[in-house]
């Protein structure tokens, strides 16, 4: 299993997927899924990859959700992956792509081995790396799963079940144009803009919430007082009415400013995604907790910050969590996984197929739960 688990994976790093440039890879997995595991694959208009594949030796009918991303990030064109000490990293100056075509290989070969199985929707997403594009525009027409598990975590004991509201602001400063050399003539849109950032709450607000500007962009030559700036930047919290708030008190906090100076000023929000939270004894958690316990290791339950698929897909109602493909040092030219953690996220997925074959179970839910709150 170890030499086909390790050529699979580098045989699908090697395909470039860079977020908006997928499509050699996902006609790669068309033919691949269908070749290997008997499944009936079909797109959605967005592009993403929905592969059903049978039930093995099982007496549930109602299908589970086995999800990854398809897209990588830069630098992630020509990757050549190379195996030393049991550890498989990039060749080069590129990522290695683990980040998440580990967790679709390991998908692959837990299912392909498996002696029992339930009905199975192998969902693989596109443009996750930009903004959860695919899970957000996923034809849930095509979907009958109520519960799934995407694999998009370097932590293989960990069962990720909920995430925050993330708000991206949009803010553009307008002042008045001048020369250096008369600068009382004009207003400093830059001056404004950072008179709004010196009083803006930002950074860690308490243990759930986050604020951050990432760009600023203002300013034509150097002898001119800017007339405009604009400001990209995001706040984020585990509870959905503290990331509205955040979001006001930055910009209050620009309007403010402009106000003092006399300056004009637009911020545009937007929420990304909203907060929600599966329970800790739901029936996919429990599913789980049992598969990692017998994989050898103790399970736990966390949230994150950070926004992945299964959020998306949560708040669109399929109760869905993170499980870990065991890579590390994602997004970075330094990015590796070792093959025995890649052959214990395969032993997990394989010991899920097992438990969630045995039937449903009446108190599994048809719908996510929701919370604020971790």
């Amino acid at each position: 299993m170890q030499d086909r688990l390790v050529k699979s994976f580098c045989d699908m790093v090697r395909i470039d997927s860079v977020s908006g440039c997928e499509d050699a890879f996902f006609e790669y997995l068309a033919a691949l899924l269908p070749r290997e595991l008997g499944a009936t694959c079909r797109t959605d208009a967005y592009g993403n990859l929905i592969a059903e594949v049978p039930p093995l030796a099982s007496t549930r009918t109602e299908p589970i959700m086995l999800a990854a991303h398809g897209d990588t990030v830069q630098p992630g064109t020509g990757i050549e992956p190379i195996v030393e000490d049991g550890v498989i990293r990039s060749a080069g100056n590129t990522i290695l792509g683990a980040d998440d075509k580990a967790g679709i290989a390991e998908i692959v070969e837990a299912v392909r081995t498996s002696a029992t199985r339930p009905p199975i929707e192998i969902v693989i997403t596109r443009g996750e790396e930009t903004g959860l594009n695919g899970s957000r525009n996923l034809d849930l027409d095509l979907v009958q799963s109520k519960i799934g598990y995407v694999f998009d975590s370097g932590q293989l004991d960990k069962i990720i079940v909920g995430g925050p509201t993330h708000v991206n602001l949009d803010i553009e400063v307008i002042g008045k144009a001048a020369h250096a050399a008369d600068p009382a003539a004009g207003l400093s849109a830059i001056r404004v803009a950072a008179s709004a950032i010196e009083a803006m709450p930002e950074g860690r607000i308490d243990e759930e919430t986050t604020a951050n500007l990432g760009t600023i962009q203002g300013g034509l030559i150097r002898n001119g007082v800017p007339e405009r700036v604009t400001l990209r930047g995001e706040c984020r919290s585990l509870n959905h009415q503290k990331a509205l708030a955040q979001s006001d008190a930055m910009r209050r906090a620009f309007e403010d400013a402009a106000a003092r100076h006399g300056a004009r000023v637009s911020v545009e929000a937007s929420i990304e995604y909203q907060a929600a939270r599966v329970s800790d004894d739901a029936p996919t958690v429990r599913y789980a907790e049992a598969a990692i316990r017998k994989a050898g290791l103790e399970p736990t339950t966390d949230v994150m910050l950070g926004g992945t698929d299964a959020l998306m897909l949560q708040t669109r109602g399929i109760e869905t969590v993170v499980l870990g493909y065991g890579g590390r040092g994602a997004h970075s030219v330094d990015e590796h996984i070792a093959i025995c953690d890649m052959e214990r996220a395969t032993d997990i997925i394989r010991h899920l197929l097992a438990v969630t074959a045995e039937g449903e179970s009446e108190e599994e839910p048809n719908k996510k739960e929701e919370g604020d709150t971790p």
